[in-house]
């Protein structure tokens, strides 16, 4: 059972859904400080921690920013593709690739904690 959020993690939330790309944690800051001037960058780095954790949240390592998650993935792999063009990012549910990456894992005693696959290209938009 997923935890309730709290309020300032439901402000963050609120941030990343009314925004179409990623965000880094600093211009997630900008768009808080609007409403709460005090705020600090550890406090939005210790709440995207937290939504991370628990799965409200994915952080894009390749690029440093974050999106809101989409999806249930609680025995899933979320597959991110990132558009290079438009910024652009698609949640896909990869349920199929767990048992692969689990077995190439296993090959080496590997105990994986968590999956996220990106992919980097164009979007449908931007190819065509």
């Amino acid at each position: 059972m997923r935890k309730r959020a709290t309020a300032r993690q439901q402000d963050v939330l609120n941030v990343l859904n009314a925004c179409d790309k990623p965000m880094t944690a600093y211009q997630i800051l900008e768009e808080l400080q609007a409403d709460e001037p005090d705020i600090a960058p550890p406090t939005v780095y210790r709440t995207l921690s937290a939504l991370t954790g628990q799965g409200r949240a994915h952080r894009l390592e390749s690029i440093k920013a974050f999106v809101p998650c989409r999806c249930s993935h609680a025995e899933s792999v979320p597959v991110l593709a990132i558009c290079e063009d438009c910024g652009s990012v698609e949640e896909h549910d990869g349920s199929g690739l767990l048992l692969p990456l689990t077995k190439l894992t296993d090959r080496s005693a590997f105990c994986a904690e968590r999956h996220i696959v990106e992919i980097h290209g164009r979007c449908g938009t931007c190819a065509a």
